[in-house]
């Protein structure tokens, strides 16, 4: 399905009893591309949990492709669109590389694995071996790999890069790119490595204490040492 728009409106949302996010609002135009910032323990993988269903909400709305989905279902929304490559790398230990790949299909034909093989090359080299037997970063192509393949019209990355090689993490950004330039994919990429982040997003929102604390363009944010230092903790970007 073509690229959808996504829009956030003062959303609340937590677990249990715990409010984590409070009055969060943003919006992301169809086929462009969002970078989530922040410290840690400030929201971060809350939201993208949220946005797919996976806490519990205390007011807000949400919208793709200006239909409400509120309160639809984790399995509606990836339906509806919604494709999300969690923190964890979920993949099947013991099924091999290609057999976790058709899961990712749907109802596309199995030749349809070959864009994943296309994005990461390494894949099609492992395609044989399990899931348990590839290195943390050919397990998170794998994981990336598989949600993409189900063609989601929204993409959400929860810290694609992290403990991973740079080469590896210099691959994986430049499939995500790549995957942007089509314009068939809107993506949110929340990420720890900050001047990756900047590089490819369009815009940035920056999370602090599950509030917005700041959001605009990434070469504005770049030329804003006191911003950077104070809502990411970090002293200067490279």
């Amino acid at each position: 399905m073509p690229a959808t728009s996504l829009e956030v409106e003062n959303l609340s949302a937590g677990y249990g009893p715990t409010r984590v996010l409070e009055g969060i609002s943003f919006s992301v135009p169809a086929g462009q591309r969002l970078a989530v910032l922040g410290r840690n323990g400030m929201g971060k993988t809350t939201l993208l949990a949220s946005l797919v269903g996976q806490t519990k909400r205390y007011g807000g709305r949400i919208r793709l492709g200006g239909a409400d989905i509120t309160a639809a279902p984790s399995a509606s929304r990836a339906i509806q669109g919604l494709g999300y490559v969690p923190q964890a790398r979920c993949i099947f230990p013991t099924l091999t590389v290609e057999e976790n790949l058709f899961v990712g299909l749907k109802a596309r034909p199995r030749t349809a694995i070959e864009e994943a093989y296309q994005m990461f090359p390494r894949l099609k080299e492992r395609r044989r071996n399990l899931g348990n037997q590839l290195s943390g970063g050919e397990q998170q192509m794998l994981t990336t790999a598989r949600t993409i393949l189900g063609r989601p019209s929204v993409l959400l990355l929860d810290e694609p890069l992290e403990g991973l090689a740079p080469v590896i993490c210099e691959e994986l950004m430049t499939a995500f790119a790549e995957l942007a330039k089509t314009g068939n994919m809107t993506i949110l990429l929340v990420e720890q490595r900050i001047q990756s982040a900047l590089d490819f997003a369009e815009q940035v929102i920056i999370l602090e204490r599950g509030r917005l604390a700041w959001a605009g363009a990434p070469e504005v944010l770049a030329r804003d040492q006191n911003t950077v230092e104070r809502l990411l903790g970090v002293g200067g970007l490279h």
